[in-house]
């Protein structure tokens, strides 16, 4: 079978909200992109994620002109509870920091991105097999895959892009005595359940006590998602819904606290996590961005937020590199974008990572890091370890009332929590 091919600036294996944000804000600048996603539009729409955007994730929603949504069917949250030991303390983000988060589901986004590409004509295949991506050490980097029609495809392009999550098959494009992988395992889990209940607070609720951490977190008004922490071997229909219910209403307390609302739950599932960062984000004409490039355990909903800061950081990254080679293109009078082949003048051998890239890649991970320390430590504030004694609860405690009764402490928790300038 004949291969089909075709030739945009950019090539993005991956259309989640990261790889969509891309295409997006590429197109806004007169740089082409094309996208490829393994699973279908309809599937990850309906795949149940949760989503606490920051000011800025929410800023580049509007500014790329994806639709209103996120202003008008997600909720604004202009502050958070913390409890420990039944004993619950405010951050007003407002008061501290000037800024707000916002509550919408990360499907949700995607969903309102992939709706905007497509209706900007912006070529995107869904349910691919087959990916791999060619020569990313050279000048002229590709992508093959089969579509969803059977049908073999390749795109040329000047630069890939790897939004392809946290198992990315373009992360290990990057060779091994290149690329450092800095991780850590937790040794918990998050047990999250979807339910039919009206909210139980108007905002998101943080809880530790000695049975370990539970969330109150929302969907919509009449769904609602909550979380506990368990181990990451539990199976999750070991749990009654009365024994799910009891047990994070005792994390919470019972005297005097917040009194779950409770319905029937329509869904069980087991989140394990774990913190990683590939350094570096960049390779040859190869950039990753979002979870492909780092994971953060979900304590601090830095996960899509930090996604979109890396988009911020590649894209004039990006712009400066295609203005480089259209301008090196110009003088030499080689083959530009479209012409269905790399110029003649642009060599396949191997190169060396273009220095916009490599700026994108230190710039993005210094904000990675920042993310990847709240993440860390917030985690380890509200969760309860296995085999700690007393006092480990104790000390906990201590650092939780440190934190609660400053106003120093509290406007920590609120920058990080809402999100760093750029």
């Amino acid at each position: 079978m004949t291969e089909h091919r075709t030739r945009v600036d950019v090539g993005i294996v991956g259309g989640g909200p990261a790889g969509l944000m891309t295409a997006l804000l590429l197109k806004r600048r007169g740089i082409s992109a094309a996208v490829i996603e393994t699973r279908t539009k309809d599937t990850i729409h309906h795949t149940q994620r949760a989503g606490i955007l920051e000011a800025a994730t929410v800023n580049m929603l509007v500014d790329a002109e994806v639709g209103s949504r996120v202003l008008t069917a997600g909720h604004e949250h202009e502050g958070t509870v913390l409890s420990f030991d039944g004993e619950a303390h405010r951050i007003d983000f407002q008061a501290l920091v000037g800024r707000s988060v916002w509550l919408y589901p990360q499907n949700e986004v995607f969903f309102d991105l992939a709706n905007a590409w497509e209706r900007e004509g912006g070529e995107i295949h869904w349910a691919v097999t087959d990916t791999q991506v060619h020569d990313v050490e050279t000048a002229a980097p590709r992508i093959s895959f089969t579509d969803a029609a059977g049908q073999e495809r390749g795109i040329e392009a000047d630069l890939i892009v790897g939004t392809d999550g946290s198992r990315s098959m373009c992360r290990k494009l990057i060779p091994e005595q290149v690329r450092t992988d800095h991780f850590i395992s937790y040794p918990f889990a998050w047990f999250g359940i979807l339910c039919e209940a009206p909210p139980t607070a108007p905002e998101l609720i943080y809880a530790n006590s000695e049975l370990g951490f539970a969330l109150i977190s929302q969907r919509n008004e009449t769904v609602q998602r909550m979380y506990f922490q368990c181990d990451p071997d539990t199976d999750p229909q070991s749990w009654s819904e009365d024994a799910i219910f009891d047990h994070i209403q005792a994390v919470l307390g019972h005297e005097g606290g917040v009194q779950l609302k409770r319905g029937p739950i329509i869904e069980k599932t087991v989140l394990p996590f774990r913190s990683y960062v590939c350094d570096p984000l960049s390779h040859g004409r190869l950039a990753l961005a979002g979870d492909a490039g780092h994971t953060v355990p979900p304590t601090g909903a830095k996960g899509l937020n930090l996604a979109f800061a890396d988009v911020r950081a590649l894209v004039p990254c990006v712009e400066e590199f295609i203005a480089e080679l259209r301008a090196g293109r110009a003088e030499t009078g080689s083959g530009a974008p479209g012409s269905g082949a790399p110029g003649s003048g642009e060599s396949v051998s191997v190169i060396e990572t273009p220095a916009a890239l490599r700026r994108y890649s230190r710039t993005a991970l210094d904000r990675v890091w920042k993310a990847q320390n709240f993440s860390y430590w917030a985690t380890n504030l509200l969760h309860r370890h296995p085999e700690e004694n007393p006092f480990t609860h104790r000390r906990r405690r201590g650092e939780f009332d440190a934190i609660t009764g400053s106003v120093h402490g509290q406007a920590y928790f609120a920058d990080s929590y809402t999100g760093w300038s750029d």
